[in-house]
């Protein structure tokens, strides 16, 4: 059975303060920057609107809005001076995207214009979805974040129920692989047949008996499902797996992409054998890639034989 759905427009909005590093986020997810690179952007302007296509069945349009002070305030009052004007950028919201930078010395302004951010929303799009960054957490002691974003993750919590909005929170940083979990969470939350694709995956798994298959969007390399067999064979093996692998994985080979690319090769797979188990990272689809993580003693431990597999298994997302 094939996945299927009907083209859809999906729009989000980023915001935040200026300086809190939403452009940056935006371009090394969107735009294969690196970290490195996000060095020689400027400032934000107004809006920036950027349509991506994602999965090829949804377009993500992602309004970038401008943090400084004056832009702020001007989609603010737009918003209740011209309610039905099309500037109004609270119309028609599937996600916000709210950054914050955790050294900001202007705290309390920062949490007002959260609030006035979520009354604009509640009123023009109250079924919208929030998902709160903070930001740039590689500048706090690591002893300190955790207790750090718990209260501020509980403060905007408090600010966004009378609201009716419950917020998803993440700490991030450009310099790790925070920022890809983050977005994949916000990404796949907007995909409205994502049980399909876990199914399948089971199904794949059900033939393969991989240790673990992972599927990721093909330009972002954002995560887009999962399955693991440790976890229902083996309660032990589970707990040694790293929480964070599936974001480790996207960062390497986002980097991996983008030194491949600076010699003018395009990158389509990759396998690597090891003393225990094997990684095949394949294209699925046009808009898919897929990595399987096979242990040795396996049934199935031919190279060729696991990318065939791969190729049957295609038919279904097409």
């Amino acid at each position: 059975m094939a996945v299927s759905s009907s083209s859809s427009r999906k729009k989000l909005l980023l915001m935040g303060r200026s300086g809190s590093g939403k452009s940056s986020m935006r371009s090394i997810i969107f735009s294969n920057y690196s970290a490195f690179d996000t060095r020689r952007l400027g400032a934000t302007m107004d809006v920036e609107h950027s349509n991506l296509r994602f999965l090829n069945n949804m377009t993500l349009n992602l309004w970038d809005c401008g943090g400084q002070d004056v832009f702020i305030e001007n989609f603010l009052n737009t918003s209740t001076n011209q309610p039905n004007s099309n500037n109004n950028i609270f119309k028609k919201c599937e996600v916000l995207i709210h950054v914050f930078d955790v050294e900001s010395k202007e705290v309390t302004k920062d949490i007002e214009i959260f609030q006035r951010v979520l009354k604009n929303l509640n009123q023009f799009s109250p079924q919208c979805k929030v998902f709160i960054l903070l930001h740039k957490m590689d500048l706090i002691q690591i002893s300190k974040r955790n207790e750090l974003f718990q209260i501020m993750f509980t403060k905007l919590q408090e600010i966004a129920t009378p609201f009716n909005f419950n917020i998803t929170g993440f700490a991030t940083s450009i310099w790790d692989e925070s920022l890809y979990k983050a977005w994949s969470s916000i990404v796949c939350s907007l995909i409205p047949n994502i049980s399909v694709y876990e199914k399948q995956l089971l199904s794949f798994n059900n033939v393969l008996n991989a240790k673990e298959i992972i599927l990721f969007e093909k330009t972002t390399f954002l995560v887009i499902s999962s399955t693991n067999n440790s976890l229902k064979n083996s309660s032990d093996s589970s707990n040694d797996l790293d929480p964070k692998r599936f974001e480790k994985i996207s960062n390497i080979i986002k980097t991996y992409k983008q030194s491949v690319n600076k010699v003018r090769t395009n990158f389509t797979s990759l396998i690597l054998n090891g003393l225990t188990s094997s990684i095949y990272l394949d294209v699925l689809n046009d808009n898919m890639y897929i990595m399987i993580i096979m242990d040795h003693q396996d049934n199935i431990n031919d190279d060729n034989l696991v990318l065939e597999n791969v190729k049957i298994f295609s038919k279904l997302f097409q």
